[in-house]
């Protein structure tokens, strides 16, 4: 795998002094195995980490992971870095004869990979702890890690989107004493959220076209392996000139057949998997929406509360209340939760400004290489294509005219 540099610096060093390198973390996820038999198997990864990181355990680590491992670093992340777009995860098959299949298999592996390096090459999230933990930890300290999550963090992806559409549902509350909506009315944000939802829409339309383009391709090259093993018996009942040329149309027929199974993997792997691979994005980008949702609903149920406090606490100084001592106590921790609500929500914001610009130039790179290699591999098909019939031409045209 290439060398992947995340951001950092240092002083000048001397060339041959390792630490003269720039800061590097590079990630690989191989070598899949069946482990266990029944509805217990499960597939496990080698994930293999290098890197020059001074809080890692050394320049290299191999440690082996399953599924829910990822799983666990995904909910972790999302649970602590508010308002960063966390990398989604492959969705996991609940149907075994598709969950074993190779093909499967490395679409899951290929997105593995892809998940642990957005997070690897990503300016905050390469140094979290859990992510050290992930790429270091023996397989017994991965499992203790994973028993420990509790409450929010057992539920599913499903789940966390649960947060936004709850939040959506409360069209409004009572906020410093009027009216208002739950949802915020700032215009780029209405603008941000519309822009996600057709993204949504369009990335999902595409990836099934996509998925029909994949799916002609293998039922041309079936029937085309089909129709060439039928032409080939044909060819073998007839003799001199019109068997061989029977038996050429047969073997180019399942020529092709092969260029076009091989070719509707390739359009699989690096065409329709990126396109679905973003519409999961969109929907972890969802996620962090509904987090944000979530975190301005706080913030303006604080400030009503305090505000009510207020009133009560001057109500209780000119009645020189002995319950005063404990009000003022009350409102000042208030106040705290309050101060601490708004900047939790600045900080959501201003971290979702951040990478909504990184993720529309990250997908510009993406879906520029994912399309480019569609047309080139569409390209490469047809003129392969082509160049098998032509070259049965002059001999059909011999036949036809003996």
């Amino acid at each position: 795998m290439q060398q992947r540099s995340p951001t950092g610096g240092g002083g000048l060093q001397s060339p041959r002094s390792p630490s003269s390198q720039p800061p590097f973390l590079s990630v690989s996820v191989t070598d899949p195995a069946k482990m266990g038999n029944g509805v217990q198997a499960y597939i496990s990864y080698k994930v293999i980490t290098k890197t020059n990181f001074p809080d890692y355990q050394g320049p290299e680590k191999i440690v082996i992971r399953r599924y829910t491992d990822f799983v666990w670093l995904r909910d972790c992340l999302f649970k602590k870095y508010k308002g960063i777009f966390i990398p989604p995860l492959p969705e996991k098959s609940t149907v075994e004869k598709f969950r074993f299949s190779a093909e499967f298999i490395e679409m899951r592996r290929q997105a593995l990979d892809s998940f642990v390096n957005r997070i690897a090459l990503h300016h905050e999230l390469q140094h979290s702890e859990d992510l050290r933990t992930f790429l270091q930890a023996d397989e017994q300290t991965m499992e203790r890690a994973r028993s420990q999550d509790t409450g929010i963090f057992k539920k599913k992806p499903s789940d966390f989107m649960q947060i936004f559409w709850d939040v959506q549902s409360k069209v409004s509350d009572v906020v410093l004493g009027k009216e208002k909506p739950v949802e915020e009315t700032n215009p780029e944000y209405e603008k941000l959220k519309r822009y996600i939802f057709e993204l949504e829409d369009h990335l999902a339309e595409a990836q099934k076209h996509a998925y029909r383009l994949v799916k002609r391709h293998r039922e041309l090259g079936q029937s085309l392996g089909d129709f060439g093993k039928a032409i080939k018996l044909l060819g073998a009942c007839e003799g001199d000139a019109l068997g061989t040329a029977f038996s050429e149309l047969g073997a180019k027929s399942e020529m092709l057949s092969v260029k076009l199974q091989r070719e509707a993997h390739h359009l699989l792997m690096n065409f329709e998997e990126p396109l679905k691979d973003y519409v999961r994005a969109v929907q972890s980008i969802k996620g962090t929406i509904g987090e944000r949702a979530n975190a301005f609903r706080q913030q303006c149920e604080l400030a009503e509360t305090i505000k009510l406090k207020e009133i009560d606490l001057n109500k209780l100084r000119l009645t020189r209340s002995e319950r005063m001592l404990d009000a003022e106590h009350e409102y000042e921790e208030l106040k705290a939760d309050g101060e601490e609500a708004s900047r939790r929500f600045e900080t959501i914001v201003r971290l979702m400004n951040e990478e909504i610009v990184r993720f529309q130039d990250q997908k510009t790179q993406d879906m520029g290489l994912a399309f480019h290699e569609f047309a080139k591999g569409q390209a490469r098909l047809a003129n392969g294509i082509a160049d098998a019939w032509r070259s049965l031409i002059p001999k059909l045209d011999a036949l036809s005219s003996s």
